[in-house]
């Protein structure tokens, strides 16, 4: 008999995830509310995947065995609440991934903020060793399409609470969790309770023969454990304190501990910097010191490691005045630790859809480090409410282009311009990476 999957929603990971359902013998069916974009429809014709867009049909739907909601879309839509209804089981495209795996290990980060630069990092050091391993999840390719096409023996997946929401057995050989702070709260009720379940669920499946790498500094990571009784080995890492097993910065030094193995090495010499930058690095090495990879290894990529594009990337300097392209940053606490490595006077580019933000988490940091803010979103109200008393000059744009001239000119010589948004990109632009490449267009139009 066969298995009838339908799948909602037509981005990477739900084609990914039909593709893989079609290869292991299921009957595929992909629904779209709305347009799917060219290259993915090519994909489903190839693969002879029977699709519809804009629109979703209920009878169709609801003849599934089992959906894969793509993690875009929220509960309160009105098909996953028909679904749910009914009863249908619901995964996430990582939790099909899982299924056919096979021997494979899996690595998977997740976090509030750093998710990206941990990953890269650490599939940076994997390949520095010399080691076959695919980058995937919610940076590069889905999970679900890598397993497909191109199968590895090692995959280090980012991994974002909407794709947690919805695993039934998926269990990553090393969790990592990063920090967690309120983002995303209009999918979880505004509960933040919520999104902390949604964020440790990484681990629900872990057992003995597993690793739990986390941040012993972040107080909400540490008042959860509190309650939870862990079947996986923990390997915490700190700046606060010293740790035997696990990681830890003392100074200027960064000391690894796992096993008989141990890493040491300057922070002067991490290619990432920043505070925040150390945390990631850290818990990077542990998780390749977990995997066996020789420390002279994990040093030379720590040193060799490139920065993402969107995330503190240094665009240009124009007569004198630096422009810095975070456009990664769509929550408060991103913003906060890009400011926090701000060590000249600050124009800083802020807007967009709000997702709950709390502006008080940068209040003291804007007071001490922006001389203007620049915004740029469809509706600015919030902005102006938090920092019209502290910030003397508050500009509303339209476009990026718009809000990189402003900013220019209320810069002097030696002053920074830097796109930290804090809000999501859908008013203005299609994701984050067109608002960057885009704020990036206008720097180089100057």
């Amino acid at each position: 008999m066969s298995h009838r999957l339908v799948i909602l929603g037509a981005g990477e990971s739900g084609i990914g995830a039909a593709i893989l359902g079609k290869q292991q013998g299921y009957e595929v069916f992909v629904s779209d509310g709305g347009a799917i974009k060219e290259q993915y429809r090519k994909d489903l014709l190839d693969n002879a995947i029977d699709f519809e867009e804009k629109q979703h049909t209920a009878e169709k739907i609801l003849s599934a065995d089992e959906v894969m909601k793509s993690p875009g879309i929220p509960e309160k839509n009105e098909m996953v609440k028909q679904i749910r209804t009914k009863g249908i089981p619901v995964i996430s495209e990582i939790e099909l991934a899982y299924r056919f795996k096979s021997d494979s290990k899996i690595v998977a980060i997740t976090g509030s903020n750093g998710k990206s630069t941990t990953t890269s990092l650490i599939w940076h050091i994997c390949r520095t060793e010399g080691w076959d391993c695919a980058l995937v999840g919610n940076i590069g390719y889905s999970f679900a399409r890598q397993v497909a096409e191109n199968p590895k023996p090692l995959y280090v997946a980012e991994i974002s609470s909407f794709q947690l929401d919805d695993i039934k057995t998926f269990r990553p050989d090393i969790a990592v969790l990063l920090n967690i702070t309120e983002d995303h709260l209009d999918r979880y009720d505004y509960r933040f309770e919520n999104y902390i379940h949604s964020k440790f669920r990484i681990i629900e499946n872990q057992g003995a023969g597993d690793y739990f790498i986390y941040c012993a500094d972040d107080d909400v990571i540490i008042r959860h454990l509190e309650n939870l009784t862990l079947n996986t080995n923990s390997l915490p890492f700190s700046m606060k304190q010293e740790i035997k097993k696990g990681g830890s910065i003392k100074g200027d030094q960064m000391m690894i501990r796992v096993q008989e193995e141990r890493v040491s090495m300057s922070i002067y010499d991490f290619a990432l910097k920043g505070k925040h930058n150390q945390y990631n690095t850290m818990a990077a090495g542990i998780a390749a010191a977990t995997l066996g990879i020789r420390k002279e290894k994990i040093r030379e990529a720590v040193k060799t490691f490139e920065s993402l594009e969107h995330r503190m990337e240094h665009v240009a300097t124009v007569r004198g005045v630096e422009f810095i392209n975070d456009s990664k940053a769509t929550n408060v606490n991103s913003t906060w630790y890009a400011l926090e490595s701000m060590s000249k006077p600050t124009i800083l580019i802020l807007g967009g859809v709000d997702k709950g933000n709390d502006y008080t988490l940068i209040e003291d940091l804007v007071k001490e480090k922006v001389k203007a803010i620049v915004c740029m979103g469809t509706d600015n109200q919030k902005i102006h409410e938090a920092f019209a008393s502290i910030v003397p000059s508050i500009t509303d744009t339209a476009t990026a282009e718009e809000a990189v001239q402003t900013a220019f000119q209320l810069a002097a010589k030696g002053d920074i311009v830097l796109l930290s948004p804090a809000c999501a990109s859908f008013d203005l632009f299609k994701n984050y990476e067109d608002r960057g490449d885009q704020f990036k267009q206008a720097v180089r139009d100057l």
